[in-house]
């Protein structure tokens, strides 16, 4: 299964991490197949910084984030985006249905 989560980067007690799309089997710091943002708890507030359309399209691949990679998707409102997106979606060919 692919998940989008944290891999921890940065100095010794000094963590940053990169939101990655990886196997759920890869290692935390491991092989990933791409970085679809940055996070550092360590600024005030914490810097949190996803690309949106790259986690839309993964998310509607499958992708299941990680608890911690949730909580900022819908801080961010990309969640609630991809499920309008994914509503719209399903909305549209029955609309096209009834018109055809």
């Amino acid at each position: 299964m692919v998940r989008i989560r944290l891999l921890r980067v940065g100095a010794k007690k000094q963590p940053s991490y990169r939101v990655v799309v990886a196997d759920q089997r890869a290692p935390r710091d491991g092989r990933f197949i791409e970085i679809i943002g940055h996070y550092n708890p360590r600024t005030d507030p914490p810097t949190v910084v996803i690309e949106e359309e790259r986690a839309i399209f993964w998310l509607a691949r499958g992708a299941q984030p990680s608890e911690a990679v949730s909580r900022m998707l819908t801080k961010l409102g990309i969640i609630e985006k991809f499920l309008s997106s994914k509503s719209e979606g399903q909305a549209q060919p029955e609309s096209e249905a009834e018109t055809g």
